[in-house]
């Protein structure tokens, strides 16, 4: 088995974390307050990354970088994780860990449309994706008045700070040591939550205790172990692959919410989910887009 085939394979079982990761979400939705959620959840996922950050820059004497350098983006791109993430798990208490994968993953599609704000080309493939995810989106969310369910319009707000997300880790990530950046902005996001949750919510011990499953999940395997996976596969795989597969997770997510949680959809809301699923496929054709979608 070639390396490319192994990168591939587990860029697969990466998407495969991220999408079980929605039923973990919306399992500890049914516990403890999205706040407190995140901000354990990325409290974990930081302290994961810290043996990475030590075994990666041992060998790196004389080459550190200042820590006000490193700390300001992680600070700025964290902020946005916090928005991002808390739209999403406020919103996976009123909808299905299926719909809030695929509503979700429309950040790809997301992404190449601030590209206009950027003046960067947009290709006939990413027009075609939007076109696809839009009506997706409709059929899967949008009731018969015309009106959207209350989680689903969270989960897609936070689509848009999830775009939002990438281009500022884009922007960064070519300065920074990455895996330094992502341990900066998940404590960044862990502070900003849990200060939300002493603020807003009441935290308990027992509520966390009932949903120690979901947060170990979510902070180890969803932030550690995947994003390591992520780093290590991305090496040796084609971006455009990387991202393709990668979007896999929207189906992940459904399957998780089917067999763990019996969450079910009806041909409407599937038709929907093919076709969100179709316009990301679309939309990552083009190499650029594609190249964007990577960066996280």
């Amino acid at each position: 088995m070639n390396k490319r085939m192994v990168a591939n394979l587990l860029l697969l079982l990466t998407s495969a974390i991220w999408g079980f990761g929605f039923v973990a979400q919306r399992v500890g939705a049914q516990y403890i307050g999205a706040f407190t959620f995140n901000g354990i959840r990325f409290a974990l996922g930081a302290l994961s990354l810290v043996p990475l950050i030590i075994y990666f820059n041992k060998n790196k004497k004389g080459e550190k970088m200042a820590f006000a350098k490193m700390a300001i983006p992680g600070i700025i791109i964290g902020t946005v994780l916090f928005i991002a993430s808390t739209l999403q798990q406020i919103g996976l208490g009123y909808t299905t860990a299926g719909k809030a994968g695929f509503i979700t993953g429309l950040y790809m599609v997301i992404v190449p449309l601030f590209g206009l704000f950027l003046k960067h080309k947009i290709g006939k493939n990413a027009w075609l994706g939007v076109f696809a995810a839009v009506i997706g989106l409709y059929l899967l969310s949008v009731n018969e008045d015309f009106s959207i369910a209350f989680g689903d319009l969270l989960v897609l707000i936070g689509a848009i700070f999830w775009a939002l997300h990438i281009l500022t880790i884009d922007k960064f990530a070519k300065e920074i040591d990455p895996i330094i950046l992502s341990a900066l902005q998940f404590a960044t996001c862990s502070i900003l939550s849990l200060g939300s949750a002493f603020m807003f919510e009441t935290v308990t011990a027992p509520a966390i205790v009932s949903s120690l499953i979901p947060l170990l999940y979510g902070g180890l395997l969803s932030v550690g172990v995947a994003y390591t996976l992520q780093v290590v596969a991305q090496k040796d795989a084609k971006p455009s692959h990387a991202a393709i597969i990668l979007s896999m997770e929207s189906v992940f997510g459904a399957v998780g919410g089917a067999l763990l949680l019996s969450e079910s959809m009806n041909i409407r809301s599937l038709l929907g989910c093919a076709l969100i699923l179709t316009g990301i496929l679309i939309s990552q054709i083009s190499p650029s887009t594609a190249e964007a979608s990577t960066s996280s």
